[in-house]
């Protein structure tokens, strides 16, 4: 195996935790909608937050995808024609999700208004839920044959860790959203947020504790890498006791990098369990292996070099747009997106 395979494993998985970074907030401001808010002008309130960002989150996972079709082209194939349907839901969901802001922008209706902020809230927990189960589904093992194809039932789809691990993302994603609501807003949805926090974060502990019992006894991971996933586990439980200690203590910035790294070391903790396989199959003859499901050298090379050169602008951009629309969002000051 090449120090390039290992590379693109590692930057793939670095653009997911991006991504869920990123769009985690916005998948749990856009759950907000329908449990946070409390008027139609909070909903305008809390979409001003994410107007002029979420659009560009969402890249992060066409990025994610479109680096796996290039460096990893077997586990790209495998992945996204066994998981099909999941996949679809998800689109489906961040469909829903993104014609909601723009139609609940041009119909100002309040009928209309409200039915578009509860669809939003439903896109917004279909795909972080989706997302979840595909992650925590693929990581028991699944019906691979020897040319790679995945042909599944139900039950290896939807299965007690796929469910807690879809229920759990959700959850970090509408923490996520609630600690960057309490950092964007003014006024009450801020306190709302902030105290909504306040009760979650024990239940995330709870479902981080079962999470971690169903990882021990449906994955290999522990039997593989005990260190390392033991210590990513107590790391992610850290990261959640850091972020709840901050919202307590009303450091809000603090807060949300706390619940932001959390996302980071979870897939740390997937991928780590995954290597040197990118999907594992029920019978480990069949495991696709990273060495195996790269592209050329010279692919790699070359994709290696242009990431270097591109990758620092748009990560200048994107830290520069967040720069640009720093400030707090007022009840009074409400802008459509």
């Amino acid at each position: 195996m090449s120090g390039l395979q290992i590379l693109w494993f590692i930057l793939i998985g670095l653009l997911f935790a991006i991504f869920f970074f990123l769009e985690g907030f916005d998948f749990g401001v856009g759950m907000s909608l329908a449990t946070l808010a409390k008027s139609e002008d909070e909903v305008d309130q809390a979409i001003a937050t994410i107007g002029p960002v979420w659009d560009g989150n969402e890249v992060w996972l066409l990025t994610a995808g479109g680096a796996m079709f290039a460096a990893i082209p077997f586990w790209y194939s495998s992945l996204f024609s066994g998981y099909y349907l999941l996949m679809l839901l998800i689109l489906v969901g961040l469909i829903i999700r993104g014609v909601s802001f723009e139609f609940r922008a041009t119909h100002p209706e309040e009928k209309h208004k409200i039915l578009w902020g509860k669809l939003c809230s439903v896109g917004s927990f279909l795909a972080p839920f989706m997302l979840g189960m595909v992650f925590t589904s693929l990581i028991q093992g699944m019906p691979i044959d020897e040319n790679g194809n995945l042909s599944a039932g139900f039950f290896d789809y939807v299965n007690f860790l796929s469910i807690v691990g879809g229920v759990a993302v959700a959850l970090l994603c509408y923490l996520h959203g609630l600690n960057y609501l309490a950092l964007r807003t003014e006024g009450d949805i801020r306190k709302r947020a902030k105290d909504f926090a306040k009760v979650l974060y024990p239940v995330l502990y709870a479902g981080e504790v079962v999470f971690a019992i169903l990882l021990f006894i449906f994955t290999d991971f522990v039997t593989n890498r005990p260190v390392v996933t033991i210590a990513l586990l107590a790391a992610i439980v850290l990261a959640t006791v850091i972020a709840h200690l901050s919202v307590l203590k009303e450091k809000e910035l603090a807060a949300f990098i706390a619940s932001g790294l959390t996302f980071f070391l979870l897939v740390a903790l997937l991928f780590q369990g995954l290597f040197p396989r990118v999907m594992i199959a029920k019978d480990a003859r069949f495991d696709i292996l990273l060495k195996d499901a790269t592209s050329s050298p010279l692919t790699l090379k070359t994709m290696t070099i242009v990431t270097l050169i591109i990758l620092p602008f748009v990560l200048a951009y994107t830290i520069w747009t967040y720069y640009v629309f720093r400030k707090r969002v007022s009840g009074e000051r409400i802008e459509s997106y």
